[in-house]
This record gives C-alpha cells, sequence and structure tokens, in this order.
C-alpha cells in the first residue's frame, strides 16, 4: 500500500519566512498546516538568522515532513537586500538538509506556471489560486501562500527530481 508523502515548501525570507505543509498520496493533494516564522527586525543578522534556523527546525521537529523544496532566490537592484535574503536562503536549506530531508529547489516563474498556469503572476493570484487547489488551507501570510505554492509545485514535480537525485546518488 502507498503511502503519502508529506512536503514542506518554503519561502525564504529575512522579516518572515513563509512555510506549507502538504500531503499528496497518487493524484490527491491535501493541506495540512502553513504559517509564517518571524525574526526580529531589531536584531542582528545573526540573532534573526538564528531566530528563522529555530523556528524552522520547531516546524520540521512538530511536521515531521519527508520532502522539502525551496524557493530560489533572484537578485535584484539592492545587493545588501540580496544579500541579507541570501542569507535566508541558506537557512531554509540547511535546516531540512539537516534534518536528514531531501532539498529540492524551483525558481519563482516554475512554482507560479505549476499554480496559476502562467510563469508571471502576483501574490493574490498564488492566494487564490492556491485556495482553489485546497479550499482549507488557511495561511498567516502571503509568505505562507507562496510556502504552500512552492510545495504544490513541488508534489507535481517531485517525481522527476527524485529520479534525478538517484541517479546522481546511483
Amino acid at each position: 500500500m502507498a503511502q503519502a508523502i508529506r512536503i514542506i515548501g518554503i519561502d525564504p525570507g529575512l522579516r518572515r519566512t513563509g512555510w506549507g505543509i502538504v500531503e499528496t498520496l497518487g493524484n490527491s493533494l491535501r493541506f495540512v498546516a502553513a504559517g509564517s516564522v518571524r525574526s526580529d527586525d531589531k536584531a542582528s543578522l545573526a540573532t534573526r538568522l538564528c531566530q528563522l534556523h529555530d523556528g524552522l527546525a520547531e516546524i520540521l521537529h512538530r511536521q515531521a515532513p519527508h520532502e522539502a523544496a525551496v524557493e530560489v532566490t533572484f537578485v535584484n537592484k539592492d545587493a545588501a537586500a540580496t544579500l541579507k535574503l541570501g542569507q535566508a536562503r541558506g537557512i531554509a536549506m540547511l535546516v531540512p538538509a539537516l534534518a536528514g530531508l531531501p532539498v529540492a529547489e524551483y525558481a519563482p516563474n516554475a512554482v507560479k506556471k505549476t499554480v496559476i498556469g502562467v510563469g508571471h503572476g502576483d501574490k493574490t493570484q498564488i492566494q487564490m489560486m492556491v485556495k482553489v487547489l485546497m479550499p482549507k488551507a488557511v495561511f498567516d501570510s502571503p509568505d505562507a501562500a507562496d510556502a504552500l505554492a512552492i510545495a504544490i509545485c513541488h508534489a507535481h514535480h517531485r517525481q522527476s527530481v527524485v529520479s534525478r537525485l538517484a541517479a546522481l546518488a546511483g
């Protein structure tokens, strides 16, 4: 008998890192939980990264996902902000990797194409489609909705990702 695979999607951010968990079994997809890990914007960068680490580690411990998916960060005009976002993304990849989970990465356009049908769209469209795909989904921020979209994207593409990882390992 097949077993459901629990996937955590992570939308990295220094101020707020969104997370969303879905279960997939065959073609079915079920909402499990979603939320945001927040850091104190008055604290030092190192402290904020620790807060994100500890918050994500607690979510992984409590929710016990089997796989993780993280959104790829793109460079923007503000180099300092991009660097800080990259550090938050490092935490978002490190925590599940330390927990022994395979971590897949998806470009924002791939997530949008999977969830809303086109590679470009805004946060409102993503939230709306997440609610259409999972009517029971609740999320406390646009970042949590984005994280659910990342998890949905991985659920749709995971077989090819798992096959590639197996080929690399073998």
